[in-house]
């Protein structure tokens, strides 16, 4: 056969192979028609079978908005509509944004792989990882810290250096690249990458880079923007009665770039349409190709996630960059939820089939947009029915039919506190989560965690029970799922500490609240007091004592009442004061150290 009939075969077997890639090609980008007022029936049964206040759905295809509709209440009291352009908090669905951030900022060259010390020399970890942690290693969860999430959730601060100071403070659980663990600090940290590089806020990177050429002009980044936008939706939870309760907004403005965007599914739409066009938006290049790819590829294995006998058509759980990807009925599914106080969000897109969905709640922990975005998936994909609704809603009722014992066979009964109450007064401190004030007010202790107040009821011994107050009704959770806090004391019988279990337990060291010293007893500590051949001075300055030692330096002391006192900055060292009521002034002086007590004699002048 001649070289020419050769070269007629090969071209007609390559036609005929591009034909069929062409169709292949075609086929997976084809989506089914959707009856969409019959989706509307259906979606409208999940609003009613799971309790929820309101929700907004929108569906894209490559370019063009398919779908988009709200469901409810954006304001459940006043029956205010959810529509399309109700604004939800996105919580983790931020992430996508912050990681797309460094993807946009790092550009073509990907230089994910730096190490974190070249770009953000703050970011310190307990064993001294971070001279191997890459921002990839922040960006796909694989650091091998696990999330400390009570650090920045109940200890909340808009001072983003002082969170992610918290980090060198904590306990890595495995190694570096071995398992995957979910941190919000790491996305905190991408944020303040962001901020160096730029010199702009985190808050302008995303404006810039994303919601201005998005046309995303509604979105915002704050709680104060939230609320003073008409469109906002409130957020609600469900009791255990079923009934829609208020939850506040939780301002975590600190944590930003890990769950902070406030959107509607009519903005959110446009951000889907970036991810199914190779990073454009109206044929402006707003992410590199490159990076979306990378973004959208698995980069740690988040589970084995294996095929079941009931779902053999759901299988593998990998994190790319800001994503989570998984093999939906087939389909190569891109997709991240988010969760914050009052708000769950599901925002996903199927690269193969050039289709994205974005369903957003005003309902806290809810399963809805899971539920919504199956639903609407199965009939875009052409997929067999499914009920993902009874079975989500089964589900959930299966489990309210498991009750726990009333009574708690782990307290015990019949003990009461070491100390008075007033004594467990002060500040308590973490370095992994910062600060927990104890106040003792109206014969209560109480404290503040996150949004919410509490007060410590007595379980035994030392250990208190945290409950939720509210200025409505007490919020009384079970003993077994509210919080523990247990004090600890000093060989000297003080307070010294208060453990947390958090789920791990934590001890918070004790800074004792300084005590006012009156004018009368302050006159009656100064002066000098000998002990040996030693005299020690007592002055005041402010209403502070200070102890001025020779050859040492002068001591801020700390007032604890009854005329004691701590040295600030010494440790097991204490003075108090002896008082002779006919002259109104003290007469001996008490140095309590760990060696043993030294009486000091006032010298009279």
């Amino acid at each position: 056969m001649s070289s020419k009939h050769h070269s007629l075969i090969i071209g007609a077997v390559l036609a005929a192979l591009l034909l069929l890639v062409c169709s292949i090609a075609t086929k997976a980008q084809t989506t089914t028609s959707v009856d969409w007022s019959a989706m509307d029936s259906v979606l409208e049964k999940v609003r009613e079978d799971y309790h929820v206040a309101g929700f907004s759905v929108a569906v894209v295809q490559k370019d063009s908005l398919l779908y988009s509709k709200g469901f409810g209440f954006s304001n459940y009291e006043d029956k205010l509509p959810a529509t399309p352009q109700t604004l939800y908090a996105i919580g983790s669905s931020t992430k996508a944004f912050t990681a797309g951030l460094i993807g946009k900022i790092f550009g073509d060259s990907l230089s994910l792989d730096d190490k974190i010390t070249q770009h953000l020399p703050a970011l310190r970890f307990q064993d001294g990882r971070e001279s191997q942690v890459t921002v990839r290693d922040l960006m796909a969860h694989r650091t091998g810290l696990s999330r400390y999430d009570l650090s920045w959730y109940l200890f909340n601060t808009s001072n983003r250096d002082s969170l992610l100071a918290r980090v060198q403070y904590m306990k890595p659980t495995a190694d570096l690249r071995t398992t995957y663990f979910y941190n919000n600090f790491m996305y905190l940290a991408q944020g303040m990458i962001a901020e160096k590089m730029t010199g702009k806020s985190w808050e302008d990177n995303i404006r810039t880079h994303f919601f201005n050429p998005l046309g995303m002009s509604q979105s915002n980044l704050s709680i104060a923007a939230m609320k003073a936008d008409k469109n906002a939706a409130l957020g609600y939870t469900v009791d255990d009665n079923k009934n829609i309760t208020y939850m506040p907004y939780y301002n975590i403005n600190g944590m930003g770039p890990a769950g902070s965007i406030n959107s509607s599914v009519a903005e959110m739409a446009n951000w889907l349409k970036v991810w199914l066009n190779g990073g454009k938006f109206n044929g402006q290049q707003i992410l590199p190709a490159s990076y979306v790819q990378e973004a959208m590829s698995s980069q740690m294995v988040m589970a084995a996630s294996l095929p079941t006998s009931k779902r053999p058509d759901l299988h593998f759980a990998n994190y790319g960059l800001g994503w989570m990807t998984a093999s939906y009925r087939g389909h190569y599914r891109v997709e991240h939820g988010g969760n914050i106080d009052g708000f769950s969000a599901s925002v996903a897109f199927f690269p193969s089939d050039s289709v994205g969905i974005v369903v957003l709640t005003n309902q806290n922990g809810s399963d809805v947009p899971g539920v919504v975005r199956n639903l609407i998936s199965d009939q875009l994909l052409g997929l067999s029915y499914v009920n993902w609704n009874t079975r989500g809603v089964e589900q959930d009722s299966a489990e309210t039919e498991i009750k726990p014992l009333e009574e708690d066979l782990k307290q015990v009964k019949g003990t009461k506190p070491s100390h008075l109450l007033a004594d467990y007064v002060g500040q308590y401190h973490h370095p992994a989560y910062g600060q927990l004030e104890i106040r003792f007010e109206n014969g209560v202790l109480k404290t503040h965690l996150a949004t919410k107040e509490h007060s410590l009821e007595h379980y035994h011994y030392d250990t208190f029970t945290l409950r939720e107050r509210s200025t409505d009704k007490e919020k009384k959770q079970d003993d077994d799922e509210a919080q523990k806090i247990t004090f600890h004391t000093d060989f000297d019988g003080n307070i010294k500490s208060a453990e947390i279990d958090l789920p791990e337990s934590f001890e918070f060291a004790r800074k004792p609240a300084a005590k006012e010293v009156s004018t009368k007893d302050i006159a009656a500590y100064v002066g000098q007091y000998i002990v040996g051949n030693m005299k020690i001075t007592i002055t005041a300055k402010d209403g502070i004592i200070y102890m001025d030692v020779p050859g040492q330096k002068n001591y801020e002391t700390v007032s604890q009442g009854n005329h004691n006192f701590k040295i600030k900055d010494l440790a097991g060292f204490a003075i108090r004061f002896e008082i002779d009521e006919t002259s109104a002034r003290a007469t001996n002086l008490y140095a309590i150290q760990p060696n043993g007590t030294f009486v000091a004699k006032r010298i009279n002048e």
